[in-house]
């Protein structure tokens, strides 16, 4: 079964507060189709989702949930700007995990969130597979990662030599290059802006939708 993007509306008649949620899981699916054993989030339908509710005058925030295992990384960045871009608060959560494409897409938001048992995945860019035939290939995988870079340091507190650093890590994970961190140690480095949790992120878009109200 394919899992694809889905929006709720959420909201309470205390804080007269319309927050959407949606939620990005499995794969980013690009324009080459996963399998369908595979939970996939299709870039193609998220974007025009994005621009809905940025355009929604009934919408007043976006709670985003991910739980990503990678996938496309320019249909991840695509949706990270778009986020990015937004005028209206966005919150996202890290529950289970956040791999690769996902971290882009978790500081995205305007306040990021991480479950206290969630871990995000950092790697470089790479292809499936043993050889990469060509020097153009090289430069042009070292070019994606250094706009992933560029993108992860420009809407969080990491610096780009402490990305590229967890990024390339050795001793981290066995057999592959990269690093793993989990909740309190996502903040800490700067990555994430807190830890917390459903309630924490709902709180953040009301309280702020409160302030601008007022």
């Amino acid at each position: 079964m394919i899992f694809t993007e889905e929006i709720k509306e959420l909201g309470s008649a205390k804080t007269q507060s319309n927050i959407h949620c949606l939620t990005i899981i499995g794969q980013i699916e690009g324009h080459q189709l996963l399998p369908e054993d595979t939970k996939t989030t299709k870039y193609e339908h998220i974007m025009p989702l994005l621009a809905a509710i940025e355009e929604s005058e009934e919408i007043e925030g976006l709670l985003i949930l991910l739980n990503t295992v990678g996938g496309d990384v320019e249909a991840g960045l695509a949706i990270a700007e778009l986020i990015a871009g937004m005028k209206k608060p966005a919150v996202s959560l890290v529950l289970g995990g956040s791999h690769s494409i996902g971290v882009p897409l978790a500081v995205a938001a305007k306040h990021s969130f991480i479950a206290p048992s969630a871990a995000m995945t950092v790697h470089p860019v790479r292809l499936n597979g043993l050889v990469i035939a060509s020097p153009q290939t090289y430069r042009y995988f070292s070019r994606v990662q250094d706009r992933i870079v560029s993108f992860v340091s420009g809407h969080s507190h990491i610096s780009p030599e402490k990305y590229t650093e967890l990024m390339l890590k050795t001793d981290e994970i066995a057999n592959d290059v990269g690093s793993v961190i989990y909740g309190e140690e996502a903040v800490s480095c700067g990555l994430i802006d807190s830890v917390g949790t459903l309630s924490d992120a709902l709180d953040f878009l009301h309280s702020y939708n409160s302030k601008n109200r007022a």
